[in-house]
């Protein structure tokens, strides 16, 4: 265009810098910022809202705000591009925010403002902001958009509201094949997986095509309900009937199957011959089932291609200690123990947190920084004294108890796996207390009701 002679307008310019922001280009899309002020461009709405939707993308979030900042009127478009791009990139209590403030600016939200934020909802799993949010979308007729009903689907199902999740489901079932890969995907992380295999099934009754989203649940699915030759049945329908590749992620759903039913040789061998690159996920969750399966001597092996991929990973270190101990050999118990210590490698803390009456509470190891810690130790020695033999560091389940009603269902996050101490506890607590438990790890949810969890004890 410039060889011949032709000045680039505001939409030409905006459309170089989507270029760039698709590439993540961050140095070109740093020139064309350049151009644009040296062309006098730097306060046009269209090439400034392009601009900072490049550097949200190439993660230069600092520099996107200063453009948007800059700009003479704050239009929906740039609050858009201001939350999407903290969205994208894990300021989900950023993104709360900026959302208030572009109410309180006049700006009304639109179906892409909601989509955002309410993405960010699931991912910090607040229920009460969530609802509050929903709400909002209903007043303003954003929720007939599908990817707002896909988003609040999403948003109810990591926030352990599977029935709320099926009632908006149920209110757009003529939606596109985003929407049932939504319901399946909820279905799936809940531990339902004749539900998500039926849904499945009715989705392509009624002509809806797949897509690799869909089977990534679908097997993940599989997975933790121990149906190995269904899921086996679907990775192979995948790729010859539906043609699509098989990702990484896919490939981790099928090793997980395999670990989960004793068949481990061939996990490894899956691992070894799949046509994209292994990355740490994979042989993690290959060394997650060495431990359940006692194989200390594979474990060592796999642990191996983990920690070359990442050296600093305390998780690996700890699945291997546990498959050592689990076929009681404490000499290499300690010995990787003292690896970690001579390597410098810190565990990850557990961390577990819950919302009551629209206020998150977070709770660590031996936390004692709670406004009411003495009060919940209190009621937690209460509650071991009925469920007896049961230990552990239950303050998160205690301070639901203590603040919810009876017969209200208590949902609690945490960013490690759970551990079979507290998997015990929690069943034996929703059997004393006749209260329904809903714990969302790092893997899955899982549903305690009177004493009895759906994940069927193997997590």
């Amino acid at each position: 265009m410039h060889q011949s002679c032709f000045m680039p307008d505001e939409f030409a310019l905006a459309s170089v810098l989507r270029g760039c922001a698709g590439l993540r280009a961050l140095y070109a899309g740093r020139q064309v910022h350049g151009y644009v002020m040296k062309c006098g461009f730097e306060f046009n709405l269209v090439v400034c809202s392009s601009l900072a939707h490049m550097y949200m993308r190439t993660k230069s979030l600092d520099e996107g705000e200063k453009v948007i900042k800059a700009m003479p009127i704050l239009t929906v478009v740039a609050w858009n591009t201001l939350i999407a791009g903290k969205a994208q990139n894990g300021y989900s209590e950023g993104v709360l925010q900026l959302y208030k403030m572009m109410k309180m600016s006049g700006s009304r939200p639109d179906k892409i403002t909601f989509v955002s934020v309410i993405s960010s909802c699931s991912e910090i799993a607040i229920l009460g902001q969530g609802q509050q949010i929903h709400a909002e979308a209903l007043k303003s007729g954003a929720c007939s958009d599908v990817a707002v009903s896909s988003s609040l689907i999403g948003m109810y199902s990591k926030c352990g509201c599977l029935e709320a999740s099926l009632k908006v489901f149920s209110e757009h079932e003529n939606g596109d094949d985003v929407l049932w890969s939504s319901m399946i995907a909820a279905y799936a992380f809940h531990g339902q997986g004749e539900e998500a295999i039926h849904l499945f099934e009715e989705m392509q009754g009624r002509g809806l095509e797949a897509n690799e989203v869909t089977f990534l649940s679908l097997l993940y699915a599989c997975s933790h309900c121990g149906l190995r030759k269904k899921g086996m049945e679907l990775f192979e329908m995948m790729e010859k009937q539906c043609g699509l590749k098989p990702s990484v992620q896919h490939y981790t759903c099928m090793v997980d199957l395999l670990g989960r039913s004793g068949c481990l040789s061939e996990a490894e061998d899956m691992i070894r011959s799949m046509r994209v690159k292994p990355d740490a996920a994979i042989w993690k969750t290959l060394l997650s089932a060495c431990k359940i399966n006692k194989e200390a001597d594979m474990a060592q092996r796999i642990a191996e291609e983990v920690l070359r991929l990442q050296p600093q990973d305390s998780s690996s270190y700890v699945l291997l200690a546990n498959a050592h101990a689990s076929a009681g050999r404490w000499k290499d118990v300690s010995e990787v123990w003292k690896a970690m210590r001579d390597k410098n490698v810190k565990k990850e803390p557990g961390v577990s947190w819950l919302e009551i009456k629209n206020q998150v509470h977070q709770f660590c190891m031996s936390d004692k920084y709670h406004p009411e810690y003495e009060k919940i130790e209190s009621y937690l020695k209460e509650l071991i004294a009925e469920i007896k033999k049961k230990k552990g560091e239950k303050l998160a389940v205690a301070f639901a108890l203590m603040h919810t009603p009876p017969g209200m269902p208590i949902r609690i996050m945490k960013n490690l796996r759970i551990c079979g101490d507290c998997h015990a506890a929690f069943r034996c607590i929703s059997e004393v207390r006749n209260s329904e438990i809903v714990v969302r790890d790092g893997s899955r949810f899982h549903h305690f009701r009177n004493g009895k969890c759906s994940c069927g004890d193997y997590w």
